[in-house]
């Protein structure tokens, strides 16, 4: 693919949105969020709010799911791959402002994988199809998958209170209301632990080498006031796969990160996907920057970053080509049994939006079907990866810019050329069409992003 490299003379200023996102793993401070309380945001906003899992959903896909599990039939089938329309839609991406994106879709056996832009802004080296990158959130998928197999080996109950397996973890009534599920599908109530480690926007800066430990980010999230009740709503927080990560510990007696390497990844047959084990990729990889809302002017680069602060909730690296062959194994069964793949697509609603949570997974509708994912966003890294139901359509798609859009007054993010590019690029993989003028963005993640501007205090 012909890539268009931007001289710094010319690149666009780009002004970041601190995301509404569902997947979020971080969100950066703004004065209105600051003033907010706790408050799930719905992934389905008119515009893409990009924060930890950032959000911006496609438009080209409107949700229309209301089951509790989510098993709709297929509408009308999405014509077969355009190669060069969709070269020119991420072309036009990059155009639109974005400055590096790369892409793999799948229909059936036909594939097609293209790069637009640059991965470093100085020097115009371009990006390539097979770079790898932070996957943020989509970590929790692989995580969901680790534990849903012990659960098929009878080691854990689902249902079971996460008392019994991590005694005192969680204290008093709260530590035998809150169950194993409730983690995997954030319906615990449990507060998000980010809001605490990234108070102030030098934390961004001042945590980039820093070292947690995951009990830490557990006990700040469990002490933070709770989202919510047990089991009462969907309630997006990292916290809850963090400690997903030390019950697998505590279960199979290994590091979480070495048991989902070897009984999620290699049985995928990944070969780009791993947890970091140092701040820099082993890999190719671009620059990864960070526009905080337009504090950060130019955008800085964070690709290097110790990825500890998100472990088992979003720490992974992974290639686009590699998120198509994950999720597939996992839909047509090679990863679960059918009846712990069964339990993953049972899904609880998120409030405000039609798009629904299983265990790790986003479930939406578009005009041209269902589709299953998740989507992953760290500081200068967002990344989305959706599949139909039988693993034959898919998109992986990532990017090296983030929070790039301007926010009105209410800390929500205006529309910008780069989103309806994005849009377009999307409902040419899914559905072999432009995007629709809907009003909803159903890929999107959930969870606003925004830091807090002062620390102790939290806000979603």
């Amino acid at each position: 693919m012909r890539v268009r490299p931007r001289p710094p003379h010319l690149r666009p200023r780009l002004t970041l949105t601190a995301a509404t996102a569902a997947l979020s793993l971080l969100a950066l401070p703004t004065a209105a969020s600051a003033a907010s309380a706790p408050a799930a945001a719905s992934p389905l906003q008119s515009q893409v709010a990009y924060a930890g899992t950032p959000a911006t959903a496609t438009t080209a896909l409107t949700s229309t799911s209301t089951s509790a599990s989510t098993h709709l039939t297929r509408p009308a089938r999405p014509s077969p791959l355009d190669h060069q329309a969709l070269e020119r839609s991420l072309q036009a991406f990059h155009d639109a402002g974005m400055y590096g994106a790369y892409s793999a879709v799948r229909d059936g056996s036909d594939s097609w994988q293209g790069a637009a832009g640059v991965a470093d802004i100085d020097t115009g080296r371009p990006v390539t199809p097979q770079m790898q990158h932070r996957i943020g959130s989509i970590t929790k998928t692989f995580t969901a998958v680790a534990v849903l197999r012990e659960v098929s080996k009878g080691r854990i109950d689902l249902d079971a209170p996460i008392d019994r397996y991590l005694p005192g973890l969680i204290t008093g009534e709260r530590g035998r209301a809150v169950t194993v599920r409730m983690l995997l599908n954030h319906t615990s109530g449990i507060a998000d632990y980010s809001a605490s480690i990234f108070a102030t926007m030098d934390s961004l800066e001042g945590n980039r080498f820093h070292q947690f430990a995951p009990e830490e980010l557990a006990r700040l999230g469990i002490e933070a006031p709770p989202f919510g009740k047990p089991g009462q709503a969907h309630h997006y927080s990292n916290t809850n796969y963090i400690i997903a990560g030390l019950l697998l510990q505590k279960v199979t007696g290994q590091v979480p990160e070495t048991y989902i390497t070897a009984h999620v990844i290699r049985k995928a047959g990944l070969r780009h996907t791993y947890f970091p084990q140092s701040p820099s990729l082993s890999g190719p990889h671009a620059k990864m920057y960070e526009a905080a809302n337009g504090h950060f002017d130019p955008p800085r680069d964070f690709s290097v970053y110790n990825m500890s602060w998100a472990g088992t909730a979003g720490a992974l690296v992974s290639t686009m080509p590699d998120l198509n062959r994950f999720y597939r194994s996992l839909l047509g069964g090679e990863l679960l049994p059918w009846a712990q793949l069964r339990q993953m697509k049972t899904t609880v609603p998120i409030p405000g939006s039609t798009t629904r949570y299983g265990l790790g997974l986003f479930q939406t509708t578009s005009p041209c079907g269902e589709f299953w994912g998740h989507s992953g966003l760290v500081v200068g890294a967002m990344t989305w990866s959706w599949s139909s139901p039988d693993g034959r359509r898919q998109i992986s798609l990532g990017f090296n810019l983030t929070r790039y859009q301007k926010l009105d007054s209410n800390d929500r993010p205006l529309p910008n050329p780069i989103d309806a590019a994005m849009d377009a690029h999307v409902a040419q993989a899914i559905c072999s069409t432009t995007a629709s003028h809907t009003t909803e963005r159903p890929l999107a993640p959930t969870r606003t992003a925004p830091l807090t501007s002062a620390p102790g205090q939290h806000s979603r």
